[in-house]
């Protein structure tokens, strides 16, 4: 799980290198050295939240085939007791 924050801090600083590639300027100036810690840190905030948002679709998506399967087992169970009456 620990893979997409790394993934997005990546993301966070090879925008930066972009960034600064677009503009022409050096990439390690002594005055633009703080964006990369700052873009590495929206990154990895930005990974961090869509790890939580997918450890709460997956709960809910385990929950609701946890209902399903439930609801398939009680189905077959009245098909079952509905072909041995009619027997």
């Amino acid at each position: 799980m620990v893979h997409k924050v790394v993934f997005w801090t990546g993301f966070g600083l090879a925008v930066r290198a972009w960034q600064l590639g677009l503009e022409m300027r050096p990439f390690f100036n002594r005055g633009s050295l703080w964006g990369y810690p700052l873009y590495g840190g929206l990154g990895a905030s930005f990974g961090y939240w869509l790890l939580g948002v997918d450890q709460r679709q997956q709960t809910i998506l385990q929950a609701r085939k946890q209902q399903l399967l439930e609801k398939r087992a009680r189905r077959a169970e009245r098909e079952g007791l509905e072909k041995v009456q009619e027997s």
